[in-house]
C-alpha cells in the first residue's frame, strides 16, 4: 500500500481500475468455464441417455443385456454398461469378471436416477476397475437401473475442457479494457490534478485566468465552470477594491479641488473687497469730496460688487455640480430652443463690440437636459468670444445628430489660443492674460462650468484653434443622458 501511495493520481486509479477489470474478467471466465463445461456434460450425458433408453427398450423386448449390440453408437467405442437393481446392487457389468457386492445407492448418478428418473456423474473413481469414469443413468419402469460409463482419459478430458479460443478473446478484451482504462483513468487524472492545483493557486491567493480550458467532457465542463466562477468572483472583488480606490481617490481629489476652490476663492475676493474698503474708507475720511469723485467711487464699489455676486453664483453653481447629478433635475428639453434664447439675448452686447452671432442650428434637437445648466454652457462661450476673441464673428453650427448623440461647434474668428493654454482651458480660475481676464470682470470659472455642465449631460468638449484663425469648441452631447 505504501508504494501504490506513492504512484501519482492517474496511476494509482489504473491500477484500481485494472485490479477491478481482471477480477471482473476472471470471475466471469470462471463462471463462464463452468457453465461451458456444465453444458458439454449435459451433451455428453443426452448420448449417453439414449444408449440407456435404447438398452431399456432391447430388455423390454426380451433381449438379454450381453446380447444388445452397441456398435452404431458413435463417438463412444469403449462403454461400459451396468444393471442395478432398485436395492443398490449389480447384478450385470460389461467390464467385470465378478460383481461387487457393495451397494451403490450412494453413488450420485444412482441416487439422481432413483429420486428424478436421470443422473450422471462428470468424474468419478470406481472401485471395482480402478479407473475415472463419466456416468449416466436412466431408473426403467421396474425399478432397475441402467448405467453407461465412458473412461475419463485424457481425449476425454479435452472434450469437457473450455474453448480456449474464448479465452483469448476474453484475453484480447481484457487487454482492450486495459488500454481504454489507461486513458480514461488518465483523463480523469489530469482533470484531477488541474483541480487540485487550481485548489492550491486558490489558496496561496495567485490570479486565476480560465484561459486554458478543460477538456469536453462533463467533469471538464463542471471543472471549467468552478474555475470561471472563480476568476470572476476574483475578477469582482478586483473591480471593487479598484473601485473603492478610484472612490477614494475621487473623495481625495474632490477635497483637494475643495480646498483648492476655497483658497482661489479667497484670492478671488481680496481684490474685490480691498477695492470696495478702499473707496468705502477714502469716502469716510473725505466727507467734504466733490460728487463727481463720489459717484466715481460708488460706482467703482458697484463694479466690484457685482463681480463678487458673479463669483458667488459660479462658485454656487460648480459646488452644485461637483456635489453630484442627484441635485440637477433633468428634462426633455429643445436644445435649439435654448441655443435661440442665448443667441438672442447676446446679440445686444456683441453688436456693442462689433461682433456678429451667426446660428446655423435650425432642427429641432430635444434631448434630456437641464435648461439652466445648457442655457450656461452657450452663455459662457458667447460672453467668453465677445470679451477675449478680438474677432468680428461667432458662428454656432450642427455637425452631428443621431438617436444618441448631438455635436455642435461654437467658434470665432479671433486671435485664438496659444497651444500651451489649451490643455488648462478649462482650469478652474485658469487665466490666460490675468491682468485682462479681471479688468473684463471675469471669475476664472466660466470655462470649468461650461466642462462640467457638458460632462453632465453625457458627453464632452475640446477646443483647438483653427487654421484660419480664432478658436473653436466642438461640443458633443448624450441625447439620453440620466
Amino acid at each position: 500500500m505504501g508504494s501504490l501511495n506513492k504512484l501519482s493520481y492517474p496511476q494509482r486509479l489504473f491500477v484500481w481500475l485494472l485490479g477491478y477489470s481482471l477480477l471482473m474478467v476472471g470471475c466471469f471466465v470462471v463462471f463462464q468455464y463452468h457453465r461451458e463445461k456444465e453444458f458439454k456434460a449435459e451433451e455428453i450425458d443426452k448420448q449417453l441417455q439414449l444408449i440407456n433408453t435404447y438398452i431399456l427398450t432391447e430388455l423390454r423386448e426380451g433381449h438379454y443385456v450381453p446380447d444388445i449390440r452397441l456398435d452404431d453408437f458413435k463417438p463412444f467405442d469403449d462403454i461400459r454398461v451396468s444393471v442395478i437393481s432398485d436395492k443398490g446392487h449389480i447384478i450385470y457389468d460389461n467390464t467385470l469378471d465378478s460383481l461387487p457386492k457393495t451397494n451403490h445407492l450412494d453413488r450420485q448418478e444412482i441416487r439422481d436416477a432413483m429420486l428424478n428418473g436421470s443422473g450422471y456423474a462428470v468424474r468419478r473413481h470406481s472401485e471395482s476397475t480402478g479407473n475415472y469414469y463419466f456416468y449416466s443413468a436412466r431408473k426403467s419402469n421396474d425399478g432397475n437401473i441402467v448405467r453407461t460409463a465412458v473412461p475419463y482419459s485424457i481425449s476425454f478430458s479435452g472434450l469437457l475442457q473450455a474453448d480456449y479460443g474464448f479465452l483469448w478473446i476474453m484475453g484480447i478484451i481484457t487487454l482492450i479494457m486495459c488500454i481504454l482504462g489507461y486513458f480514461a483513468t488518465r483523463r480523469v487524472g489530469l482533470h484531477i490534478i488541474r483541480l487540485n492545483k487550481f485548489a492550491e493557486n486558490v489558496e496561496n491567493g495567485a490570479q486565476i485566468s480560465d484561459t486554458e480550458p478543460f477538456p469536453h467532457d462533463e467533469l471538464g465542463e463542471i471543472s471549467n465552470h468552478i474555475v470561471r466562477l472563480y476568476a470572476r468572483l476574483q475578477q469582482a472583488v478586483a473591480d471593487r477594491d479598484s473601485e473603492h480606490r478610484a472612490a477614494l481617490h475621487e473623495q481625495l481629489e474632490k477635497e483637494r479641488i475643495k480646498k483648492q476652490l476655497t483658497n482661489n476663492i479667497n484670492h478671488e475676493l481680496k481684490t474685490p473687497v480691498a477695492s470696495i474698503r478702499v473707496s468705502v474708507e477714502t469716502m469716510l475720511a473725505h466727507r467734504n469730496m466733490s460728487d463727481e469723485k463720489q459717484t466715481l467711487f460708488l460706482q467703482r464699489c458697484l463694479t466690484n460688487t457685482e463681480r463678487l455676486q458673479r463669483l458667488l453664483t459660479d462658485v454656487s453653481l460648480l459646488t452644485r455640480m461637483d456635489d453630484g447629478s442627484t441635485s440637477i433635475i433633468k428634462e426633455q428639453v429643445n436644445l435649439t430652443d435654448i441655443i435661440n434664447d442665448v443667441v438672442e439675448d447676446r446679440q445686444i452686447l456683441a453688436a456693442t463690440k462689433g461682433i456678429t452671432i451667426e446660428n446655423f442650428v435650425s432642427r429641432d434637437i430635444v434631448m434630456a437636459g437641464n435648461s439652466p445648466l445648457l442655457e450656461a454652457v452657450f452663455n459662457n462661450l458667447i460672453d467668453n468670444a465677445i470679451v477675449y476673441s478680438g474677432g468680428t464673428r461667432i458662428k454656432i453650427g450642427l455637425t452631428g445628430l443621431d438617436s444618441d448623440k448631438v455635436t455642435l461647434t461654437l467658434s470665432d474668428n479671433g486671435c485664438g489660443v496659444p497651444s500651451e493654454h489649451l490643455p488648462r482651458l478649462f482650469e478652474r480660475f485658469y487665466r490666460i492674460d490675468k491682468g485682462r481676464s479681471r479688468a473684463a470682470g471675469g471669475t476664472g470659472l466660466g470655462l470649468s462650468i461650461v466642462k462640467n455642465a457638458v460632462i453632465m449631460h453625457g458627453g464632452e468638449i475640446i477646443a483647438e484653434n483653427k487654421c484660419s484663425g480664432g478658436l473653436l469648441f466642438k461640443i458633443t452631447f448624450s441625447r439620453n443622458s440620466k
